[in-house]
Order: C-alpha cells, then structure tokens, then sequence
C-alpha cells in the first residue's frame, strides 16, 4: 500500500511540474492582416507579398475588423490573434502612418494557431 501511494505522489509531482512550466512566452515578427482579407488566400503562392502590400485602410474597413487579425512571419507561418490582439491590432492600425504592410511585433503565448497577445507594436526599421 506504501509503494502505491509513493508512485502516486512521485506521478502527482511530475503532473504539477509539467503543468507548471506551462506555455512559453514568445516573441514573433511580421506583417498584421484581417482575417477576411486573408481567407481564400493563405494558401497562394504570393500570400507574403499580399500581405506586405495590404492596406491599413482596408484592415479597418468594419467587416474586416470585425473578423480579426493575423500576423503572417518571414519564414510563412501565420498566426491568428486572440481578442486581446485584435484590439490591440486595431488600435495600432488606427493610430499609424504605414499606408500599406504594417510590420509589428508581437509578444504572448502559442496556443495551437493563436498567439495569445499580451503586446502588440509596430516595428520600426
């Protein structure tokens, strides 16, 4: 009866650290579209010189805004924002100068697809 309760203590343990080493906090770079804009096009060839030559104004067109945001990297990987991010992309988008391909960097956590946002900036070159 020991022995089992020790397994399952050093089984408890393993399954706290694991949970409490949780998601890594990570830092990504690229270029901010609306998902609706994006839809039906991710997939294309020329998606990342879409995406570069996307307008802002587009971006805050009400069906695109309310579709929410993504942020397309320089090695093609796309990433959707959650709630806090599309807010926080809309209000960058809205107080910018970039016409066309705004680049952003973008700190938070992966969850699957989604980087869960807990800053948002425009990179500057």
């Amino acid at each position: 009866m020991t022995s089992k309760l020790f397994a399952f203590g050093i089984i408890l343990a393993f399954a706290f650290v694991l949970y409490a080493q949780g998601a890594k906090p990570v830092k990504i770079e690229g270029y901010i579209m609306d998902n609706a804009c994006a839809a039906g096009h991710v997939k294309d060839a020329n998606f990342g010189e879409r995406v570069k030559k996307h307008s802002t104004s587009c971006a805050l067109m009400p069906n695109c805004a309310e579709s929410g945001y993504l942020v397309y990297t320089a090695d093609a990987k796309v990433y959707k924002l959650d709630e806090a991010g599309n807010r926080s992309a809309e209000e960058l988008l809205k107080n910018t100068e970039t016409k066309m391909g705004l680049q952003v960097s973008v700190e938070g956590t992966i969850d699957g697809d989604t980087i869960k946002v807990t800053r948002i900036t425009e990179k500057t070159n």
